[in-house]
């Protein structure tokens, strides 16, 4: 095997190995004959009910749109079928050497070149990356946006938002009771949040704190201390939630940029069960083993 064909990274390619996935649905892996409209139906009314896994993208299409209920995002969220895996970095800036990138500083560049990613035009041997997952640590936020969202279940109480990630298993708390963001916070890797309704179907969520130990996006983008994300939760129908994220970070980046423009979300039934996807250092280990060093050229 050369080194390039095992240049990929972590949680994408060895996933199979260090990740505990649940069944995963034919739609994961490429196009597929649509359902028929009786198909459709079935897979709603008799799903798994343990370890659910996501549907054909045919199962939303025609699907009747009803009205959104106000101030709710709650339910279980499939994030996966419109672009949700964002191998080669932020879905609205790729790093694929076609489209136009991050609009770095001096310092941001530098910072980025430091980081050695396993996909994007910068991509490097599987033993020589350097991102933090794969040492099994915390995605952390912005990046479990955008990276590698699957399915979500968004849970609404009267003064907070909790969102639990089935990649990783993360769980975040926005909290929506009228509190500011802390003015000096001890670093975490999911940040601080607070979120607004600014009309009866958008969220606008502000997230600070976020420790510089992580990457934003899985082309290895950098971040400071100093970075600031803007989520705008948006609800058009009951059936649909819209995603967008923008990035704010002075110190590595000339402008605020838009990580992701209305990354849509399909609600999936009630009684949908998220299987867990964790990381465990143990297979890690093994598939260092097993595949980083026997294709480390160096060794």
């Amino acid at each position: 095997m050369s080194k390039r064909a095992a240049a990929w990274t972590l949680p994408l390619a060895a996933a199979l190995t260090i990740l505990v996935f649940p069944r995963i649905s034919r739609a994961q892996y490429g196009p597929t004959t649509p359902l028929t409209d009786a198909q459709k139906k079935d897979w709603w009314l008799h799903h798994d009910k343990w370890d659910t896994p996501l549907p054909d993208k045919s199962v939303y299409v025609g699907m009747k749109s009803e009205p959104a209920p106000k101030r709710d995002l709650s339910g279980t969220w499939d994030g996966f079928t419109d672009g949700g895996t964002q191998p080669k970095g932020a879905k609205a800036f790729p790093d694929d050497g076609k489209h136009p990138d991050v609009p770095y500083t001096p310092a941001g560049k530098a910072a980025r070149m430091a980081n050695k990613p396993g996909e994007g035009e910068e991509q490097l041997p599987v033993a020589e990356v350097n991102d933090p997952v794969h040492s099994c640590n915390p995605l952390g936020f912005p990046r479990m946006d955008i990276f590698s969202l699957k399915a979500m279940a968004i849970v609404q109480t009267a003064n907070k938002v909790i969102w639990l990630n089935q990649f990783y298993d993360v769980y975040r708390t926005i909290w929506t009771d009228g509190r500011e963001l802390p003015k000096d916070p001890a670093p975490r890797y999911y940040g601080y949040s607070v979120g607004h309704w600014e009309d009866d179907y958008t969220l606008v969520v502000e997230t600070v704190g976020m420790t510089d130990r992580t990457w934003l996006d899985n082309a290895g983008r950098p971040h400071t201390g100093d970075l600031r994300v803007e989520e705008r939760f948006h609800r058009p129908s009951r059936e649909i939630l819209e995603l967008t994220v923008t990035i704010t970070d002075p110190k590595y980046y000339t402008k605020p940029w838009v990580a992701a423009d209305k990354l849509t979300f399909h609600l999936l039934p009630a009684d949908f069960d998220m299987g867990e996807m964790l990381c465990a250092p143990q297979e890690m280990e093994e598939y260092m083993k097993s595949v980083a060093e026997p294709v480390d050229g160096k060794k």
